[in-house]
C-alpha cells in the first residue's frame, strides 16, 4: 500500500476532501442566511443537516470499508460530494439546496470514513492525520481569503467543496481495492476496548457540540456584533486557520512526549477561554484574538484525539465511530448556535455555564488512553 515512513498523500487528500465542509461551515451558513430566503435558524438547520448526513455515513460504513473496498467507497463519496454540493451551489431553490447539502454531506462522511479507516492502519497514524489537518487548514484559509472577493452568493463555498472532491478523484487510483472478508470471521471480530471507545465517543459528542455551536455562527458574530465587513472576517478566519497550521506542526513535533492527558485536557480548558472571548467580541481585536487562539489550539487537541481513537483498533473502526459521534455534536452545532444566539445573544453561547461546561467530560476520557497505551492521530 503506502511506504511505512512516508506520508500517504492519497489519504491526506481524501481526508481534506472529507473535512473541508465542516471547516467552511461559518461562511456556508452565513451565505445561506444572506443569499436565500432563510432565517438564521433555518440556515443553521441546513448546516446541521449536512453534518448529520456526514455522521450517518460514518456510522453506516464504519465496518464495511474492508468488504466494499476503500477505492470504491472513496470514489462513491467523492462523486456524491461533487453532485450534492455542486447541485446546491448552482440552485436557488431551497429544497434543491437542502437536498444537495444532505447528499454532499453523506459524500463527505464517506470520504472521511475511508480516510479514517486507512489512516488508523498506518504505522504512524499521527503523521498522516497531522498532514491532513495541515492541508485542510491551508485550503480552507485560501477559500476564506478568496471567496469574499468573488462576489455574493451561497454557491461559492459549496462550489469550493465540490471542486475539491473533483480534484481528489484521480488520487483514488492509489487506494487499495480491498479484500473480501469472510462473513463469519468478520462478525466475530468484535471491537476492542469497548468501554474506552464508548467513553471517548460520548465525550466527543459534547466536545464537538460545545465548540461548533459557536463556530457555526462565528461569521455572524464578526459581522453583527463586532461590526466587521465580510472581507475582514474572511481575513480573520484565514489567519486563524493559518495559526492552526502552527498548532498542527507543534502537535506533530511534540508527538507523545507529553502523553495525551496534558494536550487534551489542558488544551480543552484553554479552548473554553478562547470561545468565551470570541463570543463576547465587540471589535476587531477581541474577535481576532479569540478566533486565532481558538483555531491554534483546536487542531492540536483534535490531532491527539484522532490518534487516541485510531489506536483503539488497528482496523480503524473506533476511529470512524468516534469520529461519527463527534460529527453528531458538530451537526447539532450550527442549529444550536443559531437558536441560542437568537434567544440569548452571542456572549451567552460562550459563557462558561453553557455547553462548554461539558469539557471536563473530555478529560475523563484521558485515563482510558493511558490504560491501553494509545498512539495517536485524530478523532474524526
Amino acid at each position: 500500500m503506502f511506504a511505512p515512513r512516508t506520508t500517504p498523500w492519497p489519504l491526506v487528500a481524501l481526508f481534506t476532501a472529507g473535512y473541508l465542509a465542516p471547516y467552511l461551515l461559518p461562511t456556508t451558513v452565513g451565505r445561506l442566511d444572506s443569499d436565500l430566503p432563510l432565517s438564521a435558524t433555518q440556515a443553521g438547520a441546513v448546516g446541521s443537516a449536512l453534518l448529520l448526513s456526514s455522521a450517518a455515513a460514518g456510522f453506516v460504513l464504519a465496518s464495511r470499508v474492508e468488504r466494499i473496498g476503500a477505492r470504491t467507497l472513496a470514489r462513491l463519496g467523492l462523486a456524491l460530494a461533487l453532485l450534492g454540493y455542486g447541485g446546491a451551489a448552482l440552485s436557488t431553490a431551497i429544497p434543491a439546496v437542502v437536498a444537495g447539502a444532505i447528499v454532499g454531506g453523506f459524500g463527505s462522511g464517506t470520504a472521511t470514513t475511508v480516510a479514517a479507516t486507512l489512516i488508523a492502519g498506518q504505522r504512524d497514524p499521527h503523521r498522516a492525520s497531522t498532514a491532513g489537518l495541515l492541508t485542510v487548514s491551508a485550503l480552507a484559509g485560501a477559500v476564506y481569503l478568496t471567496v469574499p472577493h468573488l462576489g455574493p452568493g451561497h454557491g461559492l463555498p459549496l462550489a469550493a467543496i465540490a471542486l475539491t472532491a473533483l480534484a481528489v478523484w484521480p488520487l483514488t487510483g492509489r487506494l487499495p481495492v480491498g479484500t473480501p472478508v469472510a462473513p463469519a470471521r468478520h462478525d466475530k471480530a468484535r471491537l476492542p476496548h469497548a468501554r474506552s471507545g464508548l467513553l471517548l465517543a460520548a465525550a466527543m459528542v459534547c466536545w464537538s457540540l460545545a465548540q461548533n455551536s459557536l463556530w457555526g455562527v462565528s461569521g455572524r458574530i464578526g459581522l453583527e456584533q463586532a461590526h466587521l465587513g465580510e472581507a475582514t472576517v474572511g481575513v480573520v478566519f484565514a489567519v486563524a486557520l493559518g495559526a492552526g497550521l502552527t498548532g498542527v506542526l507543534a502537535a506533530g513535533a511534540l508527538g507523545a512526549r507529553l502523553g495525551r492527558a496534558i494536550p487534551i485536557g489542558g488544551g480543552t480548558v484553554l479552548i473554553a477561554v478562547c470561545i468565551a472571548l470570541s463570543a463576547s467580541a465587540t471589535d476587531l481585536g477581541s474577535f481576532a484574538a479569540g478566533e486565532i487562539a481558538w483555531n491554534t489550539l483546536y487542531p492540536v487537541v483534535l490531532s491527539y484525539l484522532i490518534g487516541l481513537a485510531a489506536s483503539l483498533d488497528p482496523r480503524g473502526r473506533w476511529a470512524v465511530l468516534v469520529g461519527s459521534a463527534s460529527s453528531l455534536g458538530t451537526a447539532a452545532g450550527p442549529l444550536t448556535g443559531s437558536v441560542l444566539s437568537a434567544q440569548a445573544g452571542f456572549p451567552e453561547i460562550g459563557a462558561p455555564e453553557q455547553p462548554v461546561v461539558e469539557i471536563p467530560v473530555e478529560t475523563s476520557a484521558v485515563p482510558a488512553q493511558r490504560a491501553y497505551d494509545k498512539a495517536g492521530s485524530e478523532v474524526f
